[in-house]
């Protein structure tokens, strides 16, 4: 079963655009869109597992130049 999460991304001002389409071009993001509100970027992304799926976040979204902060929300099936 594969794990899938919401990124919640903020940006520095004015880069959500960029953000968005590089965050887009990672394997495992199955969508990523700037939007309006306290986040610019919101992903959605899949993983194998919960630990391929932080690895995902910290080595790969973090690491983007312009992103100041992020907010990783797990999907569940109640």
């Amino acid at each position: 079963m594969v794990v899938q999460a919401y990124i919640l991304i903020q940006t520095d001002v004015g880069k959500a655009a960029e953000v968005a389409r590089e965050v887009g071009n990672i394997k495992g993001v199955t969508l990523a869109e700037d939007v309006t509100g306290p986040y610019d970027v919101i992903v959605r992304a899949e993983a194998r597992n919960v630990d391929e799926l932080g690895k995902l976040v910290v080595s790969k979204v973090q690491n983007l130049e312009g992103i100041t902060r992020t907010l990783t929300c797990p999907v569940v099936h109640i």
